[in-house]
């Protein structure tokens, strides 16, 4: 009997996770995840301090204005 493409994709993506998937060990994923917040820490001030660079630039500017 023919067996339905869904349920053998299911079946060899189930296999693929189980038998080649490597998965980290806890080590390396506690690492990780420390990289991921410094990085995302690095990225929110950067983005605060271009934030607040542009904020007193545009209050100098709407006040030359006025």
């Amino acid at each position: 009997m023919k067996k339905y493409k869904l349920l053998t994709d299911i079946e060899e993506s189930y296999n693929e996770l189980v038998h080649k998937v490597s998965w980290p060990t806890r080590k390396e994923l506690v690492n990780s995840t420390i990289v991921v917040m410094v990085a995302s820490i690095i990225s929110a001030i950067a983005i605060w301090l271009v934030d607040l660079g542009i904020n007193f630039i545009m209050e100098r500017i709407y006040n030359l204005a006025l």
